[in-house]
């Protein structure tokens, strides 16, 4: 018999009061006999991927009592990174994982539930759920909510980041008009669902699919289709069986599934962010995940995707391609066959697909390079590392010294991308944007997509340690690690330094003698938190490094 975690609340004289309460919710007699079922939704009106969440969370809900479950939907909050950022708002953006999963935690055991369905689709909802699951080792599944379609202007498709973010940078350089501005901005998102692109979303949505956390297709199939109904159903029937089963989550995030997990990301060239929630989620399931499997990983991992912002392909024509069964496909040889949620091992799903567009998923022969998208660099200003979408960065770029434009915040740094202050040959240094600096590490994809719409992502670099959206190309190196707040090399980086980035050899070094990076370390002490009361206040006591998966520890 399967164990039935929700009898601690249902079951015994002594716990009549208990069921006195699950009666007055509605529930039946036969309600009570069946598992109970958690539906975690992240429903919100404020975030364009969760707004068609409450047509999901009924076809969850039909297929959790089609499969012999008692249902209940409980909700946690959701930030949209895209409206959070260039202001206070982002420092709440990462910050924000941690309280997902604390949240998921506590109503889980506080009301005994037997597993979880995790619906989402935004960037640091998907980790935090995942980190939810992996902690509870319950039965659990995810459902990403589905890419956006793309917009449409002047019979050419649009997408966010693109014809957004990078639009700003146009219209700075006045190549574009009001109007134009105007009519892209009215466009670009034309409905539900995660951005477009290969972003930090859609990347964790491929990544919880390859983990095998997600069913077969999830990742890609689109925000309000039937498909994505269908796989809601669906995962509300196998969440029940996997009850049935005893099957935890922990038997599906591994050390195996997790490292299937980097070498699709590698081969799609996803986000950045995905080097700080991996290792956050394997520290939740117990497993050692060191920056070195990621490099190790993508040395032996072709990148055969180009979706923006490295290239021109969307999420939507990898679903037509096949989606993430059919990037599997292709790696078949080099995935570990390990179970998923679906009942299937990988080796069954790569075995069943096939690739539909041969332009938009390519083989190892064709790849756009032998190497994943992802990269990390070490060196003098990284003793701790950091991280480059490699895929992203045109060839020319791959090797840069640069003189230092250093600005202390994303704010300054702005306005001086916007004031024409950065010249080619500039490396632009922003700091005290890490976990403990921002607090909350904020993604800088206003200054990077300001950088390529002036025209200047061939000419500048721009280094951080704070974060950068999955929509970021160009040579940005970001997660530099020790950050400032914490006496990192990046803390006394000046204007006029020579900076050296070598990403073939994973390098990035400060060119500055050891004599005088002592004398400045003897004139330099941190800075006061800029945020000192509230949640952000805490958090910025209690994260780690960017190397850790900024985790929170009191160690």
């Amino acid at each position: 018999m399967f164990p039935i975690r929700s009898d601690t609340v249902k079951k015994g004289y002594e716990r009549a009061p208990h069921r006195a309460l699950l009666y007055a919710t509605g529930l039946s007699k036969s309600q009570l006999d069946k598992p109970f079922v958690g539906l975690v939704s992240s429903f919100t009106e404020l975030i364009p991927g969760h707004i068609g969440m409450r047509e999901l969370e009924r076809s969850i809900e039909k297929g959790i009592n089609a499969g012999g479950g008692t249902s209940f939907i409980f909700c946690v909050p959701g930030i949209c990174d895209g409206i959070a950022m260039g202001h206070k708002g982002m420092h709440y953006s990462l910050a924000s994982r941690e309280l997902i999963a604390d949240m998921i935690e506590s109503v889980t055991l506080a009301h005994a539930l037997d597993g979880l369905v995790l619906l989402t689709d935004c960037d640091k909802i998907t980790p935090g759920m995942l980190m939810a699951a992996a902690r509870l080792n319950i039965p659990c599944i995810v459902v990403t909510a589905g890419p956006m379609h793309s917009g449409m202007y002047k019979m050419k498709r649009r997408s966010l980041v693109r014809d957004t973010f990078e639009a700003v940078g146009l219209y700075s350089a006045g190549k574009i008009s009001d109007r134009e501005l105007e009519e892209l901005e009215m466009c670009a998102c034309p409905g539900q669902g995660s951005c477009q692109g290969l972003y930090t979303a859609n990347t964790m949505a491929c990544v919880t699919e390859a983990m095998g956390m997600s069913l077969v297709g999830c990742a890609t199939a689109l925000a309000g289709m039937a498909k994505k109904q269908r796989i809601g159903y669906e995962s509300g029937v196998r969440i029940v069986q996997l009850i049935k089963k005893g099957i935890n989550s922990r038997k599906i995030m591994n050390r195996k599934s997790i490292e299937n997990a980097i070498k699709i990301d590698m081969a799609l060239g996803g986000s950045t962010n995905t080097v700080l929630h991996i290792p956050a989620i394997a520290h939740e399931a117990g497993v050692k995940l060191p920056l070195e499997v990621f490099d190790e990983i993508s040395k032996n991992t072709p990148h055969i995707t180009k979706l923006e912002p490295s290239g021109d392909h969307l999420m939507e024509d990898l679903e037509y391609a096949g989606g993430i069964p059919a990037v599997m496909s292709v790696l078949k040889d080099s995935l570990n066959d390990v179970m998923t949620v679906s009942g299937l091992t990988i080796r069954q799903i790569a075995e069943s697909a096939t690739v539909e567009n041969p332009d938009v998923i390519r083989n190892f022969e064709t790849a756009y390079s032998k190497q994943g998208g992802l990269a990390i660099l070490r060196g003098s200003l990284a003793k701790g590392g950091s991280v480059v979408k490699q895929g992203a960065v045109k060839p020319d770029m791959m090797k840069f010294t640069g003189t230092a434009k250093v600005y202390d915040g994303e704010e300054i740094a702005m306005k001086a991308i916007l004031n024409d202050e950065v010249k080619p040959g500039d490396v632009v240094v922003i700091r005290y944007e890490g976990p403990k600096g921002g607090p909350g590490m904020r993604e800088m994809l206003l200054p990077t997509a300001t950088i390529v719409g002036k025209g200047l992502s061939d000419s500048v670099a721009l280094i951080t340690d704070g974060r950068f959206s999955g929509g970021t190309r160009g040579p940005c190196i970001g997660h530099v690690s020790p950050e400032a707040m914490e006496g990192g090399l990046i803390a006394i980086v000046q204007d006029g330094d020579k900076i050296s980035i070598d990403i073939p050899n994973r390098r990035l070094d400060l060119l500055v003698s050891d004599e005088e990076i002592k004398n400045r370390f003897s004139k330099w002490t941190p800075p006061e938190p800029k945020i000192k009361t509230g949640y952000l206040s805490r958090y910025g006591k209690l994260v780690k490094s960017a190397g850790t998966g900024a985790i929170l520890s009191s160690d």
